[in-house]
């Protein structure tokens, strides 16, 4: 049997399956498992719908968010974390590899002072980083990069500044779009505008990326505070335009509810030290460390 004919049967086999599998997610209004046991490792090349530029990647990056994390998978509803480079750039009618240690191979290598919105970066994310290409994303300003994330399970924002895991880890930048004249300002601000920045017609009046507030990533926090009822908007709001997740653990004392507001988590101690200082600064100067388990 050739190829064409093995992914044809391949694919019509898999028809009634997927039905049945969308059908249960709905019921059980759950995500599709990100790592399935018998992955659909042929490639899906993506309809090219875009103009290669930073305004198209803008309005893909925007839509993408949340859907979520599956090995092998390359849209236009779920992806891995290359199949989503992968299907960016191909939507534009760019070609590029569908991997990610082979995406680090092409394009135009830059330095990480030199990265602009629409740049590919690469990491090593294994838990003994030895140098090779595991993980991409694409790069959006201020530190800021969106990518499919195998422990999160879904397209996120991440941010290089206040991510010491991902700072220690990135290993490659690569430029694949072509130069324009016209850009997207994303060195000084970031491309998430809030609602009362368009009511106000204030601008460039930005705000942060989906926050995730569930974590497996480790224990350690830098404790922000202690509140009766919940912090106030303007702190969280403070916290994420900054660059940092938060978590709230909540808890009654006395008949009142009482909220602990935490930056993190991080898997080690000297991750949540080394940005003690810059959040002291920045957000609460009375901030420490604190380990929940």
């Amino acid at each position: 049997m050739d190829l064409n004919a093995f992914v044809y049967n391949k694919t019509m086999k898999r028809i009634p399956y997927l039905s049945l599998t969308c059908t249960l997610l709905l019921l059980n209004a759950c995500k599709p498992d990100p790592h399935p046991k018998n992955p659909n490792y042929a490639i899906k090349k993506p309809m090219i719908k875009y103009e290669p530029s930073k305004k198209s990647l803008d309005k893909m990056v925007k839509q993408l968010q949340g859907r979520p994390y599956v090995w092998a998978e390359e849209g236009p509803n779920q992806f891995d974390c290359s199949g989503f480079t992968y299907y960016l750039y191909g939507s534009m009618g760019i070609e590029i590899p569908r991997v990610a240690r082979e995406q680090a191979k092409k394009g135009k290598v830059i330095k990480m002072e030199e990265l602009v919105y629409g740049d590919l970066i690469f990491f090593d994310t294994d838990k003994n980083p030895k140098g090779k290409i595991t993980h991409v994303g694409m790069y959006l300003g201020n530190g800021w990069f969106t990518h499919a994330s195998a422990t999160e399970y879904e397209i996120v924002y991440s941010n290089l500044n206040t991510s010491p895991y991902y700072k220690k880890r990135l290993r490659i930048c690569r430029r694949y779009l072509p130069e324009e004249k016209e850009s997207i300002a994303m060195n000084d601000v970031k491309p998430w505008k809030t609602k009362k920045a368009v009511k106000d017609k204030v601008s460039p009046v930005t705000t942060l990326p989906k926050v995730t507030k569930k974590h497996s990533l480790g224990n350690f926090y830098v404790q922000v505070g202690s509140f009766s009822g919940k912090p106030q908007d303007a702190l969280l709001h403070k916290i994420t335009r900054t660059g940092y997740h938060y978590k709230l653990i909540e808890f009654p004392i006395h008949g009142k509810q009482i909220s602990k507001l935490l930056i993190g988590p991080y898997r080690k101690r000297s991750d949540a030290v080394a940005l003690l200082e810059n959040i002291k600064k920045q957000i609460q100067k009375d901030a420490f460390i604190a380990e929940i388990r």
